[in-house]
């Protein structure tokens, strides 16, 4: 059974391997391996890492029961509190040093809402106040300083001015706004509003899928925009395939915590159609294709990417039991992770992208600011949580 796959995956495989990163001197977990799998314990600390990190134990907690978990998300908690939250200016930095002092002292609003996305997390497995306050906080912050009359910022200074939006802009365009922010502003605020049942919460959440259906979502081609100018003008003819079906579950979850009747009606049509659409274009050779940029598919298989499509389509059959093609692909997809995606080497763990035949890319680190224990880690806890 895949779930319980899963488990043995998530228990003999990612917590050992993660758990094997932290860093008792300096604190937090270190920042790089590359493919030959020896740690650079002198690179920088990203804070979405060590974030995302904090949410992988956290939930890995919930999700096992397991007590040897708590020590690792109690270190990753007091470095993100301690080290990644600006005391004097608010908010999250981009990066520390290995020491944990500031290095990119960026505001990113994508950074904000991994930090409550966590730290909501941990409230709910260890119901640590100081976890909570920290997680109002930085939503208050985004509200106030991260928001204007357009939607979410992007890329803001340590003082909270506008800066260049280059961490977050890709293929050629630089973007004011992102749906990538956007969705994991929803992502946060889901998890922060599940834990605390706050009206403030579920209004942000209703604008946010009001602006998802009428803004981001586009039905003529049945995809998500990526990029857009500051007044929501898409910027670039691009098809992200890993965003779409991520989009989609993502959306299911937040109606599922919001239980606003109204807008499961809305949304259906839009999830349902972004299921669809990715079925039918991104999946072949056992796994997910990247994206398609002014009509180029883009065939490597990214290891995000293949994580979340393996829990959209789960969610999709969950939704719509008579149509099994998308648990036979949830299957498949997972079985190609297994293979190709899964590092078989000792003290490895998922290799960055294959190609379309699952051969690995053996240049990407393994561990990077952006390569990180959420994605897949979340598709074994979903499974196995949806089993039970």
């Amino acid at each position: 059974m895949m779930h319980m796959e899963m488990e043995q995956h998530l228990r003999e495989k990612l917590l050992p391997f993660w758990e094997n990163l932290k860093d008792d001197m300096y604190g937090g977990f270190y920042g790089f391996m590359g493919t030959d799998r020896n740690v650079v314990k002198t690179a920088e600390k990203g804070c979405i890492l060590n974030s995302r990190i904090l949410w992988f134990f956290s939930n890995a907690y919930l999700t096992l029961k397991d007590e040897s978990v708590k020590p690792y998300a109690d270190h990753a908690f007091r470095f993100l509190v301690e080290r990644c939250m600006d005391r004097k200016e608010g908010g999250v930095f981009w990066s520390l040093d290995y020491k944990g002092e500031p290095l990119d002292t960026t505001k990113h609003t994508y950074n904000q809402a991994f930090a409550i996305y966590a730290l909501a997390s941990y409230y709910d497995a260890f119901h640590v106040e100081e976890a909570l306050q920290a997680a109002t906080e930085l939503f208050r912050l985004i509200e106030i300083k991260c928001r204007d009359e357009y939607g979410y910022k992007e890329a803001q200074s340590r003082e909270f001015y506008h800066v260049s939006n280059d961490k977050l802009s890709e293929n050629g365009v630089m973007a004011e706004r992102t749906m990538n922010t956007l969705l994991h502003v929803f992502e946060a605020y889901t998890e922060l509003y599940r834990v605390t049942k706050r009206p403030e919460t579920a209004e942000r959440l209703k604008w946010i899928l009001d602006t998802i259906a009428t803004k981001i979502y586009n039905p003529g081609l049945r995809r998500q925009e990526v990029f857009f100018d500051n007044h929501m003008n898409s910027l670039i003819d691009l098809h992200s395939y890993g965003h779409d079906i991520e989009t989609a579950w993502l959306i299911d979850r937040g109606l599922n915590v919001l239980g606003d009747e109204s807008y499961k009606k809305k949304l259906k049509p839009v999830t349902e159609a972004l299921e669809d659409r990715i079925y039918e274009i991104a999946y072949y050779n056992h796994s997910l294709a990247n994206e398609c940029e002014r009509g180029e598919v883009n065939e490597l298989r990214i290891w995000w990417v293949q994580a979340e499509a393996v829990v959209g389509f789960y969610n999709a059959w969950e939704k719509r039991k008579k149509e099994t093609r998308f648990l036979e692909a949830s299957k498949d997809i997972w079985n190609f992770i297994k293979e190709h995606v899964s590092d078989s080497r000792p003290g490895g763990e998922w290799f960055w992208c294959t190609d379309k035949d699952g051969n690995p890319e053996m240049e990407k680190p393994i561990v990077e600011p952006w390569k990180c224990p959420y994605h897949n880690g979340r598709m074994c806890m979903e499974i196995i949580n949806r089993n039970k």
